[in-house]
């Protein structure tokens, strides 16, 4: 059964990359709204022509034309556009809009001070497998964002899979861990799976071995709620093969890279935005 829809419900998504395509294919798949209420921009109409194809909704090269009658405009361009972007559809946009932003580091401060007054502003940090329906992103509201703003983006992310709400000031750490985190795991993933290859399994087998592995431990975590340290224990028997492999992991400072990597990537996440108003 198909769910009531908001009638004044239109969505404009400006810049509809890979993760804002990924939105629009939720939303419509979802049933949550229809194609006639989503209009995408792009710059280049090859792009457009494609989203408009693919999934039957109005695109453009305008994004003051996109912003112009929709209620929540999704700003999906990169950072060091984000200036640009909000400089062009400032005159188009109006408060009863509100604003929804997945751009890395760009803060919900950095928007409202380039918005009319009032204009709610939400700040959301999705990561890539949004794309296969089990993302994980991570809100945080403005200044000017209530709840109902708020569950107004978790409606844009419940198809793409899990949402959460934070104060702002976790957002760098959220996109060092979470946004970042599906790279590090396909580093592990891929190494797990040259140790296969490495005692005698065929390269295809390993990977699906290993891939399959991992998603089911996640699930393992999620659906538990047990700490992965007893989930650890409850595979690690007295004198058997696992603790070996452990053993192997320590010695070779997986623990601490890891850490490092959230640590340094953090960090990072919160200079991009510096970089790209130096460049402007």
């Amino acid at each position: 059964m198909r769910r009531p829809r908001a009638a004044a419900e239109r969505i404009a998504v400006l810049g509809a990359g890979k993760i804002g395509e990924c939105i629009i294919a939720g939303l419509l798949e979802s049933r949550r709204l229809d194609p006639a209420t989503l209009i995408a921009t792009a710059r280049h109409p090859q792009r457009l022509a494609h989203l408009a194809s693919r999934y039957r909704i109005g695109t453009t090269l305008s994004n003051r034309a996109a912003v112009r009658g929709a209620t929540l405009v999704l700003l999906a361009v990169k950072p060091q556009a984000m200036e640009e972007v909000l400089r062009d559809i400032r005159p188009t946009l109006r408060r009863g809009q509100m604003v929804l932003s997945i751009a890395a580091s760009v803060g919900t401060g950095f928007i409202e001070r380039r918005v009319p007054p009032g204009v709610p502003v939400v700040r959301a940090m999705p990561n890539t497998p949004c794309v296969v329906g089990k993302g994980m992103t991570v809100l945080a509201s403005g200044r000017h964002a209530g709840e109902a703003h708020l569950e107004a983006a978790r409606r844009v992310f419940a198809p793409l899979g899990l949402c959460l709400t934070l104060d702002e000031k976790h957002m760098d750490a959220v996109t060092a861990l979470s946004a970042s985190g599906p790279a590090y795991l396909y580093v592990v993933i891929e190494s797990l799976a040259e140790g296969g290859v490495k005692v005698g399994l065929p390269r295809e087998v390993a990977t699906t071995l290993v891939a399959q592995m991992v998603l089911g431990s996640a699930a393992m975590v999620l659906q538990s709620g047990e700490h992965p340290a007893k989930l650890k224990d409850a595979v690690t028997t007295p004198a058997g093969c696992t603790i070996d492999g452990l053993l192997a992991l320590e010695e070779g400072g997986l623990r601490v890279a890891l850490i490092r990597a959230v640590v340094r990537a953090t960090r990072r996440a919160g200079e991009l935005l510096h970089d790209a108003e130096g460049r402007t």
